[in-house]
């Protein structure tokens, strides 16, 4: 029997190119300020309208600051490809949720709250963390910007068919263990690239567990191991965030989508090109040690002594492994055999598409309760859209983080990635719910270690990495 991803992709192939890559029918097209200006241009340079401009929905988020909204921007090329976004949406006929819009946030996280991301559809966007809502059950992936202008233009993509993979995790998690750790604790194991070429879906009990908000962050991930995409079959978790959102099936519509949905598993015979089992009870608290998201240990484990074969090295030699490591360890400024425990912290960074969600402010929340931030960290806490912001604010979650000398900032991608104005400066060292840890990604020479919103919240009490289940 097909698996799910099987099942998704073969009911949207339009064609077969004889030796060649599928001619494959794209639901929904997500554009951002950032991959798109190229491809409106290039639909302008050949005359050419958008083929179905109701299943193509835009909205800025790299690049807005994440203060003073309702201002113009000051950085003057943040400003150009916000206003360029807007113009193009407008040109085309587009559905644009712009700066201050009740609708905006980070692509990522409003396509799903909007009931916009539906299992059994193919979504796209030009950003590679497009894997983020196949954990709605859909087969999501990022593309480059002439893929953008090709989607636009006729609704579909050029693709070779990945081979497939099951992750299974069973049994259940520790305290104070999250989604986040989870994938932490994969890309450790896989290494950066030991799902490329794959399209992963999770499974197992531990999977089945998580909450949509854990589920978009593991797919969020997928992309870290190198995977094309990651996703998880649709389930009555999956319905029930669906049900009532705004651009949901309504009335018989969504009777006939609940019937549709719940065929969408993998059958129990399905063959897969790989499949890799873990067991959850294996997993703690993770951080990152080192400039690429594999880079990882048990938040109360030491980084690997020299000479140690760590995981993230894959298949390269032990010569070209070392010398990355040592350079990882040179740019961190951390030791091999150090214990990250009691480090000093200076920024603390709550938010992006990865960890922006309601579920992850509420875990922030349950850690500074009653506590207090301490002084010498600074802390951004960003919602992924203005409805998080909502939330937030209806559930007291703002009265919570303020009491313990917390701010919310405006929503955005923000320290994510340096691309605003959201940058943690050269040598700080910021613990980051986001997802990558690259040399420069957070800012130039800025230091970054990748954790959980109920690590960042530990070390934004106690100034030093500290192990969230000690405060739970």
């Amino acid at each position: 029997m097909n698996t799910l991803f099987d099942k998704i992709w073969d009911r949207h192939v339009v064609q077969q190119v004889d030796d060649g890559p599928t001619q494959l029918y794209i639901d929904r097209l997500y554009c951002h300020e950032v991959t798109s200006p190229q491809a409106f241009d290039g639909l302008r340079t050949r005359g050419l309208k958008c083929f179905r401009p109701q299943q193509i929905f835009c909205m800025p988020d790299h690049n807005t600051p994440t203060h003073d909204q309702d201002k113009p921007i000051e950085d003057p090329i943040s400003k150009k490809q916000v206003d360029a976004l807007a113009k193009n949406a407008a040109d085309f006929g587009l559905t644009h949720y712009g700066m201050m819009d009740k609708s905006n946030g980070i692509i990522h996280v409003v396509g799903p709250e909007k009931g916009l991301s539906l299992p059994g559809m193919t979504i796209v966007c030009g950003d590679s963390h497009t894997s983020t809502h196949g954990a709605m059950g859909a087969v999501a992936f990022g593309i480059g910007t002439s893929e953008v202008e090709m989607v636009l233009a006729s609704q579909c993509i050029l693709q070779q068919k990945p081979k497939s993979m099951r992750i299974s995790i069973n049994g259940q998690l520790q305290k104070g263990v999250t989604a986040k750790d989870i994938a932490l604790y994969l890309m450790s194991k896989l290494t950066t690239s030991g799902a490329t070429g794959y399209f992963v879906e999770y499974a197992g009990d531990a999977i089945t567990a998580l909450s949509m908000e854990g589920r978009l962050t593991l797919c969020n991930l997928s992309i870290e191991m190198g995977a094309r995409g990651g996703f998880i079959a649709p389930d009555e978790t999956t319905f029930a965030y669906i049900k009532g959102r705004e651009y949901a099936p309504k009335g018989e519509d969504w009777d006939k989508a609940i019937a549709y949905w719940k065929t969408l598993k993998s059958g129990d015979d399905a063959v897969f090109d790989k499949e890799l089992s873990f067991k959850a009870e294996d997993i703690e608290p993770r951080i990152t040690y080192g400039t690429n998201p594999g880079m990882g240990i048990g938040i109360t484990e030491s980084i690997p002594e020299e000479g140690e074969r760590s995981k993230e090295e894959g298949e390269r030699s032990k010569e070209e492994g070392d010398r990355s490591k040592e350079k990882a360890l040179r740019y961190m400024g951390f030791k091999p055999g150090q214990k990250l425990l009691g480090t000093k912290v200076d920024y603390v960074f709550l938010g992006a598409c990865t960890n922006g969600r309601i579920e992850d402010f509420r875990a922030f929340a349950s850690i500074v309760q009653g506590r207090q931030k301490a002084k010498d960290v600074i802390a951004w806490l960003v919602p992924g859209s203005w409805a998080v912001d909502r939330q937030i604010r209806q559930e007291g979650l703002d009265k919570t983080l303020e009491a313990a000398g917390f701010e919310i900032r405006q929503p955005g991608c923000s320290a994510c990635l340096a691309m605003n104005d959201d940058k943690i400066p050269a040598g700080k060292l910021a613990v980051s719910t986001s997802n990558r840890n690259f040399e420069g990604r957070q800012g130039p020479g800025a230091r970054t270690i990748l954790a959980s919103p109920l690590t960042a919240a530990a070390a934004a009490i106690t100034g030093v990495i500290t192990d969230p289940r000690e405060l739970l």
